[in-house]
Formats: C-alpha cells, sequence, structure tokens
C-alpha cells in the first residue's frame, strides 16, 4: 500500500479529473488524501474523503473578481497576480503540515497549486503533474518575451518564499510525470513537457448527483443540444445565454435545448426545480447531472472549459464554443483544427451567429465524423485507470533508483 497526496486549487474543474484517480488508486488498496479547501474537495470527492484544509476556506469573498472585459497579456496578468500567487502562498502552510502528517509517497500536485510541487521538492517527496488542461503545453508565452519573463520571476519569488532556493524544476511541470487529461488527437504536439508527459485523457467518475431533473421532458425523437458555460461563468454569461435560447427557440420544430442557467437570467428559476421556459422547447435549469445528460445530446454549445469539451466529444458529441478566457482559446482552437466543432465569439455572437453555428454542427456530418474519432482516441487513452497505472510507475522507478 503507497499513499498520494492531491493538491489541488479550489476549482471544481482541476478537482473532478482527480476524483475519478483517488477511487481508481483506493480500489488498488493504496490510500489518498488531498490538500485543498475542505468544503469544496468533500463535495466532489465524497464527504469520507481526507482533507487537510489548504487554505482552510475558500469563501466568494476570498475569490478575486476579475473585470469581464480584461483579456490577453491582462487577463494573465490578473490570474497570476491576484489569484495563483497568492492561493499559493495561503496554501503552502497547509501543504507543508499536510506531508509530514500524512508522509505521502507522492505527491500530486494540479498545475494551478503550484505550492504542492514546491513543498514536495522541498520536503524530498516524488511529485507528479496533474495537467487538467492543455494550455500550459502550447508555450503561448513563446512569442511575448517579456511576459513571459515577468511570468518567470513572479514563479522564482514563489520559489523563494514556498520551495527550495536552489531547485530548478518548474512547478507546472514535474520532472517525473505530468498526467495530462486530453490526448493528442485534440491538444497536438506539446511544445513544453516532452517524454514526461502521459496522455490519459478524461477521467469520468460518479459525481455527487445534481437537481433532479426532468427526463420526461427529452423528446427522443428531437435533436438535443445543451448550452452550458461551465461553473465560474456565471456572471459574464447572460447576454449570451439569452442569444442562444432566441436561436434555438427558433428551431423548436427540429430541435430541443437544455440551457444550465444558474442565475435564472432566461425565468428557469434557480431553486432546482426544473422549470420549463413556455416559449420555445427550451428547459432553463441551474445545474444538471452533465454525463448522464451528454448521452442524450447531440450536440454542446459552450465556452471550451477543458472538461466540458473532452466530456462531449468523449461520447462523439460535436461542439459549437465561445471561449470566454484563460486556457478557452487555446481550447477552442483546438476543437476547431481537429474538425470537431465551429467557434463563435463570446462577446459579439447574436442569434444570426449561433444559430446557423449549431446547424453546422448538427447537420453537416464532418463534424460529427470528427467528434468520433476524437472521442475514440480519449476512450482509448485509459482515463483514470491509465492515470494510476503511471502513478504507479512512478514509485516503482522511484523505488528502483
Amino acid at each position: 500500500m503507497s499513499r498520494f497526496l492531491f493538491v489541488v486549487p479550489p476549482l471544481v474543474g482541476h478537482i473532478n479529473p482527480l476524483v475519478g484517480v483517488a477511487s481508481e488508486l483506493e480500489s488498488r488498496g493504496h490510500r489518498v488524501a488531498w490538500a485543498g479547501v475542505p468544503g469544496i474537495v468533500r463535495r466532489l470527492a465524497g464527504p469520507d474523503a481526507q482533507v487537510f484544509a489548504s487554505p482552510a476556506s475558500w469563501d466568494d469573498a476570498d475569490r478575486p473578481v476579475r473585470p469581464p472585459d480584461i483579456r490577453g497579456p491582462e487577463a494573465l496578468r490578473f490570474l497570476w497576480e491576484r489569484f495563483l500567487v497568492p492561493l499559493a502562498d495561503a496554501m503552502a502552510d497547509g501543504v507543508r503540515e499536510a506531508v509530514p502528517a500524512f508522509r505521502p509517497d507522492v505527491v500530486v500536485a494540479d498545475q494551478q497549486a503550484p505550492a504542492g510541487a514546491l513543498v514536495a521538492e522541498r520536503l524530498g517527496v516524488p511529485w507528479a503533474t496533474s495537467a487538467t488542461t492543455p494550455a500550459e503545453f502550447t508555450d503561448a508565452l513563446a512569442a511575448m518575451p517579456k511576459v513571459a519573463a515577468w511570468n518567470d520571476a513572479l514563479l522564482r519569488e514563489l520559489r523563494l518564499r514556498v520551495g527550495d532556493p536552489e531547485g530548478t524544476a518548474d512547478p507546472r511541470f514535474s520532472p517525473h510525470l505530468v498526467l495530462a487529461f486530453t490526448v493528442p488527437e485534440l491538444a497536438g504536439h506539446p511544445a513544453r513537457g516532452g517524454d514526461r508527459i502521459r496522455w490519459v485523457g478524461p477521467s469520468l467518475a460518479a459525481r455527487p448527483a445534481a437537481a433532479d431533473f426532468p427526463w420526461e421532458w427529452l423528446d427522443p425523437g428531437r435533436a438535443t443540444v445543451l448550452v452550458t458555460l461551465g461553473t465560474a461563468n456565471a456572471d459574464a454569461g447572460g447576454r449570451f445565454l439569452t442569444a442562444c435560447a432566441q436561436a434555438l427557440r427558433a428551431r423548436a420544430d427540429r430541435l430541443q435545448a437544455v440551457v444550465v442557467d444558474p442565475a435564472g437570467v432566461l425565468g428557469g428559476g434557480a431553486d432546482g426545480a426544473g422549470a420549463v421556459v413556455p416559449a420555445g422547447d427550451l428547459l432553463a435549469v441551474p445545474a444538471v447531472p452533465q454525463l448522464r445528460l451528454l448521452r442524450h445530446v447531440d450536440a454542446v454549445v459552450c465556452h471550451a472549459g477543458h472538461n466540458t469539451v473532452v466530456e462531449a466529444l468523449w461520447h462523439g458529441v460535436p461542439l459549437v464554443v465561445a471561449p470566454i478566457r484563460d486556457d478557452q482559446p487555446v481550447v477552442a482552437a483546438q476543437v476547431c483544427d481537429a474538425g470537431a466543432g465551429v467557434r463563435v465569439r463570446f462577446g459579439r455572437a447574436g442569434a444570426d451567429r449561433i444559430g446557423p453555428a449549431v446547424d453546422a454542427v448538427l447537420y453537416d456530418p464532418r463534424h460529427r465524423a470528427a467528434a468520433r474519432a476524437v472521442g475514440s482516441a480519449l476512450r482509448a487513452a485509459g482515463g483514470a485507470a491509465a492515470a494510476a497505472d503511471h502513478l504507479e510507475q512512478l514509485l516503482e522507478d522511484k523505488e528502483q533508483g
């Protein structure tokens, strides 16, 4: 029996892929613990998960509010200066306490929780990287040397505070193992990470049940379109969701739509009642059981969040992608390069653009064929079981070395 400590940020999309890996490791007799925000981790990994508070809590007041209109280098600056670096500083003490208390054989650190990698390196514990998005593989800052130098300086200063001042490893790329929850058929050839990357595809584990979903509402005789902007974009999505609703209601004679609307901007209610919007065949609900629903879906309109993209493609479902920020433009470009979807502009697309894009992915067989081809690669990659295999191999290599 070995021990694995998962270090994760308070972000649903970064925790969910590791939930399946943790379950797989435990089924093989290993012990798993987490360093993260207890409430969020236990909500996703189960109430019995062993969690070392790091930090102890993460309320809405703790999360920096990013202006919705910043893009490009300014968005990156906000992400690192206002979120990732302060979060790493806040997490460091919790990780430092977790390692001697749990005595892990391996630390698995999310790329957006660099405190895990830096503390593990300082304490001499082998560590692996969890890459829940392929954005870091692209080396997007190569064309912006001044921005890249600024980013490197931030990481050096963070290392001096949290890690081993003499260390050299990039905390986003373990020198031992990088678990990539995607495949090259979607992500393309990586510019960074090299032979340390192991492509495992999405880790699709059972998740806590969402609010009751009215399955009887679905009409199997018509195409179904799912519209979702993920868990972190409710503040930015009102105009876009309204435009999607207009486009999809205009096609009610041939399709039905399910719109994830946590803020209730479409009048569907935010209390989990699953109310149907009466104008057209459109269901607006605050949350959906996404993995189960994708089995019934013919197209997805989304923000190009990586988890939503790979889960849709795993089911062979083509996409309309409308990236908002962060890694989403990178993921959207990968979807389009693979032929598995169509891109629209989040800030400008109206019903007149969204509707034809939905028509394209529903009725152009090339998009569905491409989605199915990528889906085959994602399923063949092995998911949580493959990730667990690689973590066990890392342990074996360290013991032999």
